[in-house]
C-alpha cells in the first residue's frame, strides 16, 4: 500500500500569527511536523502543500519537500487533493504542519485502519484527558463497536446524563483518504454541521460517508495559541 503524506501548510492564521514559520529550538514549527512523518517507514513520501512562497522557502532552505499550491483552498483536504492530482498514491495522508508532536505509532494505527479496501477515510483516536474533556479545542468522537465513527464534536460527547462516568475520545488531526473520497468532498458544498462545529470531516459523514477510526495510546498537542507553542516547546526540548 504506498501512502503519501501531505501537510497542508498556509502562513495566514486566526489565533496565532505566521504559525507555520514560528520556530521551536531554532526550527520552523511545520518542520518539525515534516520530520516526525518521516520517521514512519510505511510512509513513501511526505509533501508540505502550500500557497506561500515564503514558506515554501523555507522548506528548500531546510531540505523538505514541498508543492506550491492554489490560494484559493478554504481547507486543507482541497489541499491534499490537488498533490492528490499529480502523484499517485493508494492512500493520501492528512496531517495538519501543526501537530508537531505525531508520532509514527499513530501513522501506523492510521494505515491499520486502511488495510481493509473498503474504508474510504480513516483517522485516529485516544482516551481524552481530563482536562480536554469539556475543551472545545480538543475534538470529541464517538464510534461504534468495530470503529465506524458516529459524531464528531467540539462538545463533550456523549453527555453524561447520570453520571456514569463515559470513557471520552479525543479526536487527533491525521487523516487518510482512497482518491474517489478526496474527488467526492471537494465536489461537495460545505455541509451544514461542518460549518456550525468547524469540523471538516462532518461533509463525509453527512453525505453518507463513512470514517472509520483506530485507537492509539499516543496524545498530540496541535498548536493554536501561544500557550499551545510553549507547552508543546517544552515537549521537544526535553524529549
Amino acid at each position: 500500500m504506498k501512502a503519501i503524506a501531505v501537510i497542508p501548510a498556509r502562513l495566514a492564521s486566526t489565533r496565532l500569527s505566521r504559525k507555520m514559520l514560528r520556530e521551536i529550538a531554532g526550527k520552523p514549527l511545520v518542520g518539525w511536523a515534516y520530520e516526525a512523518i518521516r520517521s514512519s517507514s510505511l510512509v513513501s513520501d511526505v509533501i508540505i502543500a502550500t500557497d506561500s512562497r515564503e514558506i515554501f522557502e523555507a522548506c528548500r532552505s531546510h531540505g523538505w519537500k514541498a508543492q506550491m499550491t492554489s490560494a484559493t483552498h478554504r481547507s486543507g483536504t482541497e489541499r491534499v487533493h490537488e498533490v492528490s492530482n499529480s502523484i499517485a498514491a493508494d492512500v493520501y495522508i492528512n496531517v495538519q504542519g501543526d501537530e508537531p508532536l505525531v508520532r509514527a505509532e499513530q501513522i501506523a494505527t492510521l494505515l491499520e485502519v486502511m488495510k481493509d479496501p473498503a474504508v474510504e477515510v480513516g483517522t485516529v483516536k485516544t482516551p481524552c484527558r481530563s482536562e480536554d474533556v469539556n475543551n472545545p479545542n480538543a475534538v470529541k468522537v464517538v464510534t461504534i463497536p468495530g470503529g465506524r465513527a458516529l459524531y464528531f464534536s467540539r462538545s463533550t460527547i456523549p453527555f453524561d446524563r447520570d453520571g456514569t462516568g463515559p470513557r471520552y475520545f479525543k479526536h487527533l488531526g491525521l487523516y487518510a483518504y482512497r482518491k474517489p473520497a478526496l474527488d467526492f468532498f471537494v465536489s461537495q458544498a460545505e455541509s451544514a454541521l461542518e460549518k456550525i462545529e468547524r469540523l471538516e470531516q462532518l461533509r463525509f459523514l453527512e453525505n453518507g460517508i463513512p470514517i472509520y477510526v483506530g485507537e492509539t495510546s499516543y496524545d498530540s498537542v496541535g498548536v493554536d495559541t501561544e500557550e499551545d507553542l510553549r507547552r508543546v516547546t517544552e515537549i521537544l526540548v526535553n524529549r
